[in-house]
């Protein structure tokens, strides 16, 4: 197999993506491997052998649901508070 890492490198820093985030066609790798300068690569990106992954979105839904229960007042035992009792409320407020 070729190594395809400076065609990786230098289609990650034109797309302003990482390396993980930069798709190499596996079906083109003989093609992809004579492309040793920018220009090539920019052109390999324009016949969409070399793309941009999507970003992966990270989801709320598991933290909006502990939301919910510390709203209702679950997860506060004494494993869970940071501080002392004075920190937390103190007593010349009280």
């Amino acid at each position: 197999m070729l190594s395809l890492k400076l065609q990786k490198r230098l289609a990650a820093s034109m797309l302003k993506r990482g390396k993980c985030k930069v798709w190499l066609n596996p079906n083109e790798v003989k093609k992809i491997s004579m492309a040793n300068s920018r220009r090539n690569i920019r052109n390999l990106v324009k016949d969409v052998l070399v793309t941009k992954k999507p970003t992966k979105i990270q989801s709320w839904a598991r933290a909006r649901h502990a939301l919910e229960a510390k709203r209702k007042g679950r997860h506060s035992e004494y494993g869970k508070r940071w501080g002392t009792r004075e920190a937390r409320l103190p007593s010349k407020v009280v």
